[in-house]
């Protein structure tokens, strides 16, 4: 089944550009700068290339272009103006701007000139917290009111992962690792939800310690084996969407038995899902950790 999103209401227009509703409506009537379709109960809505189109419109003029200059383009003009621009855009807040761009246009140069910029600047851990994880934020308050298409989400993930995979197969050829402490990480039973272990995969490497990497949906079971290698051990995972609430006390109890069974193994949990535990009734050897940053800082 095709579950890409192509028909948008000018609310979700509103919710991505960040431009009144009103104003898009000016726009249409005295520009003729957007074409929307009406259903046959005449309800007005708008496509992907529409939404392309509005929010490549609103950066530039946020960057100090007139409407009336802007009307003037030919639509194939618009996003190559917008590259040039935001390619030498030097604001604060240029980034984010423009990696939203990249996503909704499907524009991978985009996105990687502003990465190659970004390196020049910043360290690889500085560019995920600081342009990555608010572009990550941005994407899922655009799913909670439906903006954007799952192809989007895709788009701008993937190409992290590209640069989270790069960055720790670099670092992975330059450190050796100078701590007896195994760090495995891994996501329990269909838990997909993988960013953020990656990056915490690049930082206990960029740290001096080994990392143990598993991925997504790694049963209980499977890493009984790993006592069998090392003894001083600690677990980590993210607990984002799975387990679920009604069984995260019984997964969080099987592995205390399965695998805790020695004081020098040792569980570290982030995720949303810590919100459905006591952490008072945990055992001692399980540590939750509220986000990935303060976790790094006890590496």
């Amino acid at each position: 089944m095709n579950n890409i999103k192509s028909i948008f209401s000018i609310k979700d227009l509103e919710n991505l550009t960040g431009t009144k509703a009103h104003t898009i409506r000016i726009w249409e009537k005295r520009y003729n700068l957007l074409e929307p379709e009406r259903t046959d109960t005449n309800i007005r809505y708008y496509s992907l290339a529409n939404l392309q189109k509005l929010l490549n419109i609103t950066y530039l003029k946020e960057n100090g272009y007139k409407i009336s200059k802007i009307a003037a383009l030919e639509n194939s003009e618009i996003p190559t103006l917008v590259s040039d621009v935001a390619l030498k855009d030097k604001t604060n807040n240029h980034t984010l701007s423009t990696l939203k761009l990249a996503m909704v246009n499907f524009d991978q140069r985009l996105f990687y000139e502003t990465y190659e910029t970004l390196k020049n600047e910043k360290s690889f851990s500085d560019i995920f917290y600081e342009e990555f994880i608010p572009l990550l934020t941005e994407i899922g308050m655009l799913w909670q009111t439906d903006t954007i298409t799952p192809a989007h989400e895709h788009f701008a993930t993937t190409l992290i992962r590209q640069k989270i995979l790069i960055n720790t197969e670099a670092i992975q050829a330059k450190n050796q690792s100078r701590s007896k402490t195994v760090f495995v990480l891994y996501l329990p039973d269909n838990e997909v939800h993988e960013l953020g272990l990656m990056m915490l995969n690049y930082e206990i490497i960029a740290h001096g310690h080994q990392s143990i990497y598993l991925g997504q949906s790694v049963p209980i079971a499977g890493l009984k084996d790993i006592l069998n290698y090392y003894d001083d051990i600690t677990f980590v995972s993210y607990f984002t969407v799975k387990p679920e609430k009604d069984h995260i006390h019984d997964y969080i109890k099987t592995f205390t038995e399965t695998l805790l069974i020695k004081k020098e193994v040792r569980f570290w949990l982030l995720g949303r899902m810590l919100c459905e535990l006591d952490f008072d009734k945990l055992s001692k050897q399980i540590t939750p950790f509220d986000s990935l940053k303060n976790l790094v800082k006890k590496l």
